[in-house]
């Protein structure tokens, strides 16, 4: 028969794995939302940074040369 002592520390070891097991999963969720947002977020930027590129080079595109005025 097991002991009270040796009772109790299987279960607090077997709360201590269940725990790490669980905090771990939940980094893991954490860590790919982190990833994933920046993803999002850097994709996002780039777009708008083309979008800009594009607009200054439309406006150069129909603005008149000096040697036309």
């Amino acid at each position: 028969m097991v002991g009270q002592f040796e009772s109790k520390k299987d279960t607090v070891q077997v709360l201590t794995e269940s725990a790490a097991t669980h905090i771990g999963a939940i980094a893991t969720i954490i860590t790919g939302a982190v990833r994933d947002v920046a993803r999002e977020t850097g994709d996002w930027l780039t777009d708008v940074i083309e979008m800009r590129e594009a607009s200054r080079r439309a406006q150069a595109d129909h603005q008149p040369e000096q040697d036309e005025v």
